[in-house]
């Protein structure tokens, strides 16, 4: 009986040993090799407040933290090919959840590349493409609006570059066959991050809840984000921009008892670079916030009534739940800005202004912050062309600019320009390729090198890559960063004069080349 005890002991421990050696090793790696936890995201924290996404897109950041599939897509202009550009996953010491821009400039590289499809992250299949023609027509073939260029909005988020949707008028995403958005005069909340230095007076920059046919289907057939300063309907003080709502046939950042006083004097003039604004809406009630998307907490711009006039064209809202994004409801293309993040959540909810405070929140921590390497001419670095145009076998001189957007101090910064075949790049008075700065560069802090760049002799078209290394201060590993400017390489035109007369009052058909 003992001995038969004593096997049924050893068998135990035989059978136990290998587990527990398996989670020794486990945890041993664990250790060694610690991987960081993404945090939640927007959509995460809606639908823990009760009002879960219905759409949500971002050409910037996952918005959910189990989110792992693709945030948008890029076709290439030199071969028509496209590529899903998705989330970075998490690793030691990175949480990951950042948009893959890297695979876009591997992609896109000496050839340019437009945004086809804005995927939404929620699962509802609300993926934004091509807007249509409506009221409006676009400057597309058939009417369509143009589809923005994939590379003109870099920013960084969690110290990572990224891109965001770069509108010009003309421009515009859409979804007129939408699954789960409000409509008729069902709540929903609606969110967005948009660059506050970029904007303009045209109609109408939005995101958000639109008519199903592009057009103007009449007043309260559409409630959406409006960022801009038009002031041909409601606005607030001179000169803007404004964060208001556009609810059709009115821009509304406030209700005043008489719908002809359209004064809104407590909206204030934004000034942030980075922008957070929501648009919340349930029957005989509407609410705008707005913060800066870098830091502090949201600001109440209006929480009343809905417009009011003798037809109540407003209350009841007869919304009907098409998406868009940079243009208005009934397809006017006059409107730029650039977009980031936004989603919008199911019908019949109405976020709280708690909900808003930490989806506020969320978007500090992931820490909006300009692109922290950028390449322009260098008469025009404050304003970057896009496009450099150079003659075969002249100079011109190119500026590359670093600002520390790490949160760290950095040392050991170096930058350079990488030419293609048969071009030469040196610092500006020196035959050196590379400008470096011995110093430490703090947080925030920019610099900056101009280099004489001389073109090859052969007929080119593709880029100019700036380049920046630099050591991080805790960190021992080598940090680095690419951008790009576009560049052509061509002879100039002559153009030979031609004159239909001379002058000759005799002869009035004396024309010569």
């Amino acid at each position: 009986m003992k001995k038969k005890n004593r096997f049924i002991v050893i068998l135990a421990l035989a059978l136990a040993l290998p587990v527990t050696i398996m989670m020794v090793i486990m945890v041993a790696g664990t250790g060694c090799n610690v991987s960081s936890v993404r945090p939640e995201g927007p959509c995460d924290i809606y639908a823990a407040g009760g009002a879960p996404c219905v759409a949500a897109h971002s050409s910037t950041r996952a918005l959910y933290a189990s989110y792992n599939g693709p945030l948008y897509q890029v076709m290439r202009q030199s071969d028509g090919k496209t590529l899903d550009i998705g989330v970075v996953r998490g690793g030691k010491g990175d949480p990951g959840g950042y948009a893959d821009a890297a695979a876009q400039d591997k992609f896109c590289a000496n050839t340019y590349c437009w945004i086809t499809i804005l995927y939404d992250q929620s699962g509802k299949g609300n993926h934004l493409t091509q807007a249509p023609r409506g009221g409006f027509s676009g400057p597309s073939m058939g009417g369509f609006n143009n589809i923005p260029v994939a590379d003109m909005a870099p920013v960084t988020i969690m110290g990572h570059k990224v891109y965001g949707i770069f509108i010009e008028p003309g421009m515009g995403l859409r979804d007129d066959d939408p699954v789960g958005t409000a409509v008729d005069d069902q709540a929903e909340g609606q969110y967005w991050v948009v660059n506050g230095h970029h904007y303009n007076s045209g109609c109408c920059y939005d995101y958000g809840n639109a008519e199903i046919d592009s057009r103007d289907d009449g007043d309260g057939t559409m409630e959406t984000t409006y960022y801009g300063n038009a002031t041909a309907w409601y606005h607030g003080q001179a000169p803007g921009p404004w964060i208001m709502t556009d609810q059709e046939n009115n821009l509304v950042g406030c209700v005043n008892p008489s719908p002809n006083d359209k004064y809104c004097p407590d909206l204030p003039v934004i000034t942030w670079r980075f922008v957070t604004a929501t648009a919340d809406g349930e029957p005989h009630r509407w609410r705008s916030m707005g913060g800066d998307a870098q830091n502090g907490d949201l600001k109440i711009m209006f929480d009343g009534p809905r417009v009011i006039n003798d037809r109540s064209s407003y209350d009841p809202m007869r919304k009907q739940g098409a998406i868009l994004l940079g243009n208005g409801g009934d397809n006017s293309v006059g409107s730029q800005g650039t977009f980031y993040e936004g989603a919008m959540t199911a019908a019949g909810t109405f976020p709280s202004e708690e909900t808003n405070q930490k989806i506020q929140a969320n978007i500090v921590a992931a820490k909006y912050d300009v692109q922290s390497l950028s390449i322009a001419p260098a008469d025009a670095t404050g304003t970057p062309p896009g496009l450099q145009t150079f003659s075969p076998m002249l100079s011109q001189k190119t500026t590359v600019s670093f600002t520390n957007t790490t949160g760290a101090p950095v040392s050991n910064l170096s930058l350079s320009i990488s030419v293609p075949k048969g071009w030469k790049s040196v610092v500006v008075d020196s035959q050196e390729s590379l400008k470096t700065f011995p110093g430490t560069i703090a947080p925030g802090e920019s610099v900056s090198a101009t280099f004489l760049v001389t073109s090859g002799s052969e007929t080119f078209n593709g880029d100019l890559v700036g380049q920046a290394s630099w050591m991080t201060v805790g960190n021992s590993k080598p940090q680095s960063e690419t951008t790009v400017e576009k560049v052509r390489n061509v002879s100039p035109v002559r153009i030979n004069e031609f004159r239909i007369s001379d002058g000759s009052v005799e002869n009035s058909t004396n024309s010569f080349i």
